[in-house]
């Protein structure tokens, strides 16, 4: 572990593994531009997150990228995640950019500019796959939050995150399934890690949903102080509070206007009371 800038960076042990596996294989070259073009991905990622006055905890170095923990006060909107998310891909073109600059003035040229330029652009699309933790599944996190309750959005980005990164190790393992070969080792390992991540995160949706419930008090400062509009939740008495908190949304401050049997409203409760009688184990209200 490295602490640089008040940020740990780590290396995941998939990225170990690739280590090891150059160390055989007398690749130390292709290892060696590997890891800048990662690391100055993911410190795009860092740069615009301090833009917006967050503070990144760690970043952990993976093959193809990696995982960058920001603290969030509530204050990491989507549009802001979207921006920190493309931070990432934008550092490969500016890479791509730069060198195919130096190899048009005559400065690089050979086997090792091309490799440089087709692992930049590898890594920025391969980022950019709608599979948290990927990039693009960030974005389509992002997106799917400004439109859909928070547990909606949770529950759909990690079945498609599932469903692509099960397609990967499908196209992994096709040539030993046609019988033309073995699997491609290295994106079987990429497609299984991400397969089993998404597979813990999809079994931990409750708790992360339960983290989202406690921290809506800065929600509703930020709100406040915005002057922003409530977004109302209309429900019948007989609606279980969990069910109810599951149509709150991350961009939004709600009311929810309670229902008797006849239709009417007879009741407005602000959205902090419904969470500290749900955190309190009061499943009716």
């Amino acid at each position: 572990m490295i602490r640089w800038g008040g940020i740990s960076f780590s290396f995941h042990p998939l990225f170990v593994l690739v280590m090891l596996t150059s160390v055989f294989t007398g690749h130390f070259l292709e290892l060696f531009a590997l890891f800048a073009i990662v690391f100055v991905h993911e410190l795009g990622h860092v740069a615009a997150a301090r833009l917006f006055g967050l503070s990144v905890i760690s970043v952990q170095l993976l093959p193809f990228g990696g995982v960058a923990v920001i603290e969030d006060h509530g204050d990491l909107s989507s549009s802001r995640e979207i921006v920190i998310a493309l931070a990432g891909p934008l550092q490969n073109l500016l890479l791509i950019m730069i060198s195919t600059t130096f190899h048009v003035m005559g400065l690089w040229d050979g086997a090792f500019f091309f490799y440089f330029i087709q692992c930049n652009l590898l890594i920025a699309l391969f980022n950019l796959l709608p599979i948290l933790p990927l990039d693009g599944g960030k974005l389509v996190q992002a997106v799917c939050a400004m439109c859909l309750p928070y547990h909606t959005t949770l529950v759909w980005t990690l079945r498609i995150s599932l469903v692509f990164s099960s397609l990967m190790v499908l196209y992994a393992m096709m040539p030993l399934l046609l019988g033309k070969g073995g699997p491609q080792l290295n994106l079987l390992m990429i497609g299984g890690f991400l397969l089993y991540s998404n597979y813990t995160d999809y079994r931990n949706i409750p708790y992360r949903f339960l983290r989202f419930l406690m921290g809506r008090e800065a929600a509703f400062t930020r709100h406040l102080l915005q002057g922003s509009l409530a977004y109302p939740i209309i429900a019948e008495h007989s609606k279980p509070l969990d069910q109810i908190l599951r149509l709150l949304r991350r961009e939004k401050y709600h009311f929810v206007y309670i229902m008797n049997s006849h239709g009417k409203i007879f009741s407005v409760i602000p959205e902090q009371r419904v969470i500290s009688s749900y955190l309190r184990g009061d499943p009716g209200g």
